[in-house]
């Protein structure tokens, strides 16, 4: 069975890549009826002379590949015709800036596998950057923190080569005490920032002691749906009911805008979710926070601060707090805010080898083994032109009717 690692074609460039030439060759030791062929790249992290060195074909013709594997979603006019494909495609929430890209997926008859959802029997996600896109962030935060309040400068993330550098910065910097971060979600985003936070050596604490009391030492709370969601009715709360009916619930998060100096949102946002506060509330002089880093980027909503997805160039925008409008960072009256929307490309080796080792131990099996767990059926959004029955949904969407 022949793969193909495509190039990466979308703007800004994403140097990302599913195998590394270290995975290439471990699969091709395990799978004796694998072919892996490299697509020449002059951004990918791992240079073409790399894959050379591990007895890799390196060719501009993928026709001929089974299956092409690439990161980010890949531009209309390169699609191939009649062949599969993994990408995040960014159409399972119906983004309309991607509706064409569907639409010609369906029009050229291609399989698509989204990474998105390559999921277990739970629905859990198997396949994912979100750890690294947590590490980049909660980085990020800190160094926003710092050149917001003048206090610190650190370099750019992009810029350092690997993880164990990025937190080498980040051991140099000395919060001044009772500084406090709100740090939301537990999944794989969260968690990557939390890493972060903790090898910096911040305390964290449980959420009564942030919200109570004075601390002399900066610290960090990692919160949960239901630390900042509460039923609008006053009826008990749990996690399945939320996720289930979102619509239901209504912000309790104002107790931590109140104490927090930094918020980092690492959380997952399902469609129906309240906003986190509004424009309006920023305005408030009760509204604490002066950095608000925003790995999970949607723009607009949950959290209105987010006007626009920065760039790993210029991470970094303001708010102002009394018009909602985007002004320089750095003036007194203006949130902070960074909402870099492709985090993990700042540690692209790092984040290619951590999704590599995912992606070979759910996904490359369900071609030799069948698909006994249904990895593959799960991931497969279109074939033959036609949605799949979990995908269906999408039939309006793919339309034009919504």
């Amino acid at each position: 069975m022949r793969f193909g690692l495509i190039k990466e074609r979308k703007n800004p460039p994403d140097r990302r890549v599913v195998l590394s030439p270290q995975a290439c060759e471990w699969l091709k030791d395990q799978y004796p009826g694998i072919d892996i062929r490299v697509e020449p790249s002059d951004i990918r992290v791992f240079s073409d002379a790399l894959y050379r060195e591990k007895n890799l074909t390196i060719s501009q013709e993928m026709k001929d590949c089974e299956v092409l594997l690439g990161v980010k979603e890949v531009p209309i006019r390169d699609l191939i015709p009649n062949t599969s494909y993994f990408f995040f495609s960014h159409t399972i929430k119906k983004q309309a800036y991607n509706r064409e890209l569907l639409q010609a997926v369906l029009k050229n008859k291609i399989t698509l596998y989204d990474h998105e959802v390559i999921t277990n029997t739970k629905g859990q996600r198997l396949v994912a950057f979100g750890r690294y896109a947590g590490l980049v962030g909660a980085y990020h935060a800190i160094r926003t923190y710092g050149l917001k309040q003048q206090l610190f400068s650190l370099p750019q993330a992009n810029d350092l080569k690997d993880l164990e550098a990025l937190i080498a910065q980040l051991r140099t910097v000395h919060l001044p005490a009772n500084t406090k971060i709100v740090l939301t979600g537990t999944g794989r985003v969260g968690n990557g920032a939390a890493e972060i936070l903790d090898a910096m050596g911040l305390i964290k604490v449980c959420r009564d002691h942030f919200l109570d009391r004075h601390c002399e030492k900066a610290v960090y709370c990692q919160i949960d749906v239901l630390d900042y969601h509460k039923r609008a009715d006053g009826q008990l709360a749990s996690k399945q009911d939320f996720f289930k009916q979102p619509e239901l619930y209504v912000s309790d998060f104002k107790k931590y805008t109140e104490v927090s100096d930094i918020f980092i949102a690492g959380h997952f946002y399902g469609q129906g979710a309240p906003a986190f506060f509004s424009m309006k509330d920023i305005a408030a002089a009760s509204f604490k926070p002066v950095v608000i880093a925003d790995i999970s980027c949607d723009i607009g909503h949950p959290i209105p601060t987010t006007l626009r997805a920065s760039t790993i160039k210029d991470p970094i925008y303001g708010v102002d707090r009394a018009t909602g409008k985007e002004v320089s960072y750095l003036q007194d009256n203006a949130i902070a805010v960074m909402a870099v929307d492709n985090l993990p490309c700042e540690l692209p080796a790092d984040a290619s080898e951590g999704f590599g080792a995912a992606f070979m131990e759910y996904v490359i099996p369900a071609f030799f083994n069948g698909d006994k767990d249904g990895i593959l059926a799960r991931a497969k959004m279109t074939e033959n032109g036609k949605l799949t029955p979990n995908f269906e949904y999408l039939s309006d969407f793919v339309a034009g009717k919504e």
